[in-house]
This record gives C-alpha cells, sequence and structure tokens, in this order.
C-alpha cells in the first residue's frame, strides 16, 4: 500500500472520531440561554436568610430585592420561575453543578470567584456609609467634623471611617445592636453601618430614619452564571439596563432598602 492510500485510509477512520469529539464538545457547551427557553423554566438560587435580599414572609413565601429581581428575569425571559433557596457556602457549587440557572443572592464580585463564575452588571446596592436622619447635614467625611457617629467596633466601615474623618466624634459599640440603639436613642447624631442595617432600622418605622449621606465603600450584587454563556449574560445584561431605564429597580431599592437606587450603580 502506497503513502497516498494509507494516508486516506487513516482519514477515514479517524473522521468518526472528530465528529464524535465535535459532537461531544457541543453537549458539554450546550448554550444555557437556549436550554431556558425550551425548558420554560428559569432556576434561580435566592437567600432564604438574609433580608432584605431574599428571607421568608409571613405568608411563608419568599420574600426580598432578590426575590423580585429573579422574578424581572423571567419575565424578560418569558418563562417560568423556579426558586431554588441557597446559603452562601453552597450557591456556587449549585450553580456549577447545574441545579440552578443564575445566582442572584447578594453576591459579591471576588478575583476568586471570577476564576470560576461570570458576573453579570452590578443589579443591587450594597455598601458601607454613613446614614441620618434629613435634618443633620452630611454630604462627605469632611461634613463630620463635631459631628457624633456611631460605629460597631472592627467593622470596616468603623475602620475606614476613622481615617476618612480624622475630626469626627466615633462612638464605638461593640455591636450592631448597640449601635443601631445609640442611634435610635440619640446618643449619636448619625451610624455608620451598611445599607442593609440601614434598611432594617427603617422597616421598623423608627422616629429616628437613618437616611443616606454618603458612601464609604461600595461593594455592589452581581448575577453570577457559569463561565462563556455570551447569549444568558447579553439578556441578563440587557434586562438589568431596561429595568434601571424604566424605574422598576429604582422602585424595588426603595421598597426594600428604603432608599433610591444610587445613580452610580
Amino acid at each position: 500500500m502506497n503513502t497516498t492510500r494509507r494516508t486516506q485510509l487513516a482519514s477515514l477512520l479517524l473522521a468518526p472520531l472528530f465528529v464524535f469529539a465535535s459532537f461531544m464538545s457541543s453537549v458539554a457547551h450546550a448554550d444555557a440561554l437556549d436550554n431556558i427557553t425550551k425548558a420554560g423554566v428559569l432556576k434561580v438560587a435566592v437567600p432564604e436568610d438574609y433580608p432584605p435580599f431574599g428571607s421568608v414572609g409571613p405568608d411563608m413565601k419568599p420574600q426580598g430585592y432578590d426575590i423580585d429581581t429573579a422574578a424581572l428575569l423571567a419575565k424578560s425571559l418569558k418563562v417560568k420561575l423556579e426558586l431554588v433557596p441557597v446559603n452562601s457556602s453552597n450557591r456556587i457549587p449549585y450553580l456549577q453543578t447545574s441545579k440552578v440557572d443564575l445566582v442572584i443572592s447578594s453576591l459579591g464580585k471576588t478575583p476568586d470567584r471570577e476564576k470560576v463564575i461570570d458576573f453579570s452588571n452590578a443589579y443591587a446596592p450594597y455598601y458601607q456609609g454613613v446614614f441620618g436622619p434629613a435634618d443633620v447635614k452630611v454630604a462627605s467625611p469632611a461634613d463630620l467634623t463635631g459631628k457624633t457617629v456611631g460605629a460597631t467596633r472592627g467593622a470596616l466601615e468603623e475602620i475606614a471611617l476613622t481615617q476618612m474623618a480624622p475630626n469626627a466624634t466615633i462612638k464605638r459599640f461593640d455591636d450592631n445592636n448597640a449601635t443601631i440603639a445609640a442611634f435610635l436613642s440619640g446618643q449619636v447624631q448619625l451610624i455608620a453601618a451598611g445599607n442593609i442595617v440601614a434598611a432594617t432600622i427603617l422597616s421598623k418605622n423608627p422616629p429616628r430614619r437613618p437616611e443616606p449621606k454618603f458612601v464609604i465603600k461600595n461593594s455592589p450584587c452581581f448575577i453570577g452564571m457559569n463561565k462563556n454563556e455570551p447569549h444568558l449574560m447579553q439578556k441578563v445584561n440587557d434586562a438589568i439596563a431596561q429595568a434601571k431605564q424604566d424605574g422598576e429597580l429604582n422602585t424595588m431599592s426603595k421598597k426594600w432598602f428604603g432608599a433610591p437606587l444610587p445613580s452610580d450603580l
């Protein structure tokens, strides 16, 4: 058998293997958006013990900002919504093992997480800031001179504020409950805390209402999805952009966080 015949025979024998490999590759990298559309269901990992992002309401149904976001996306994709309760440790494994299509669970973006999953554009505000009543005029760290601010000792906002506002009088407390109590009793004029702490205070409809004054550190939340899903990524980002444009996210922010959506989100 000459060389040309050997080459032709080898090509014929290998062809089915290339076809099979190509098929397996396409299966392994099946388009997530196409799968969701065909199934008619969007499976979303959500929190159930982290209000106001996600919790179980008085009617025993899930409620919160993340729950509303999941519903918004399912509506945009024109599919049914299936909520899958998760915690901070299993939410990414649930995504990687295809138990869910998306993670909407107050998820922050970190370098380690970016190695294993992809992130949408930001959809929710999550930040540490200074809050206080409307009649206390503060817009920046410089305005804290002569003001008293309550903060939880060792918390990120307490450490950062100590550096940002050396002329402020910072009263430090051992835990969040003590810090909140000091603010509500008027022991301090302002409180340095996370926006979800402020939202928790507002939910109790207190006489002293903490309005946002300025941001200490911004750490917004993102929607997580598996790597290399450009079609799903585009759909999710389009839905977020539309919800920002038509004011739906702003309405949700006011409902769950007691404050408008930050303009720089």
